[in-house]
């Protein structure tokens, strides 16, 4: 079993936010330790997740720290696997090889490419194929875009309480102000100020890069989903498999290999002067 890579985005996004944090806290804070308030990060984080748990069913609150696991995890890309899966199984479908197709469909990997071919290999009509694959990327979308969106709720949530944190430590701050010690102000208005810090820096540090990188792994999953769609309606109209190879190729680079570089292109002169073609001898077709 390959071991776990962890995805290098996120490592480097952690590393250099913790390092700006402690720069921040060793340069620009007389006292580093104001910035540590249990009571306040307790109001934070538990409003948090007591209004996450109000607003969602429980089985998707708990897919929480599998998520994050995900945010962590390198993902290897498959897309070249995957159409060398399927070229592979068209050029033993082209020669009407059944036995071999599901030989080599059983060693397929990726469920959805796997569904796809044995559609096909079952004489399934194209436009079922196309309607059953596109349901299945619906619901992946919108899975996946549900549980990022979760994120998003508790970025929103985060700061609220961190609100809530300040205004109960403008009660306490209220509460000592008749006293006079300006010491002891100072240190309420610190207190009352830091769950707003703490809000802030869990939603936008925490919350929503989590939302944003789910986001973005669903998009890369659903492009590798629509072009091995493109590729199993080309195995059911027994397109050529040469054919299949460059057109999926193209599909998963996004670029179109036969535009030439704009930057250095030239034009040909509008009206060349035809030049004149020596008798007995053929004109040149270049």
């Amino acid at each position: 079993m390959t071991k776990a890579r962890l995805n290098p985005s996120t490592v480097i996004g952690i590393v250099a936010s913790v390092a700006l944090l402690a720069a921040i806290l060793a340069f620009a804070a007389n006292d580093p330790s104001l910035y540590l308030n249990y009571p306040g990060l307790a109001i934070v984080v538990g409003g948090t997740l007591a209004a996450t748990f109000i607003s969602y069913p429980l089985r998707e609150v708990l897919r929480i720290f599998a998520l994050v696991k995900t945010v962590f995890r390198h993902e290897q890309d498959s897309s070249a696997h995957d159409i060398e899966d399927l070229v592979h199984i068209a050029q033993l479908w082209s020669r009407h090889d059944v036995r071999k197709v599901e030989q080599a469909l059983a060693d397929v990997r990726n469920p959805f490419l796997r569904t796809g071919v044995q559609l096909v290999i079952d004489n399934t009509p194209e436009h079922e194929i196309a309607e059953l694959l596109q349901w299945r990327i619906a619901r992946l979308r919108a899975r996946e875009q549900a549980e990022a969106e979760l994120f998003r709720v508790m970025a929103g949530f985060a700061p609220a309480f961190g609100m809530l944190g300040t205004l109960v430590g403008l009660i306490n701050l209220l509460y000592v102000l008749g006293d006079g010690d300006i010491i002891v102000i100072g240190q309420q208005m610190a207190i009352a100020l830091m769950t707003t810090f703490y809000g802030i820096l869990i939603a936008n540090l925490v919350c929503k890069p989590i939302a944003v990188k789910l986001e973005r792994r669903t998009e890369q999953r659903v492009h590798l989903m629509d072009m091995l769609l493109q590729g199993v309606g080309m195995m059911a109209e027994k397109r050529s498999p040469a054919f299949m190879r460059e057109a999926l190729n193209a599909f998963a680079n996004e670029a179109d290999d036969d535009a030439p570089p704009t930057a250095t292109a030239k034009t040909p002169p509008a009206a060349a002067p035809a030049r004149a073609t020596p008798a007995g001898s053929a004109p040149s077709t270049r």
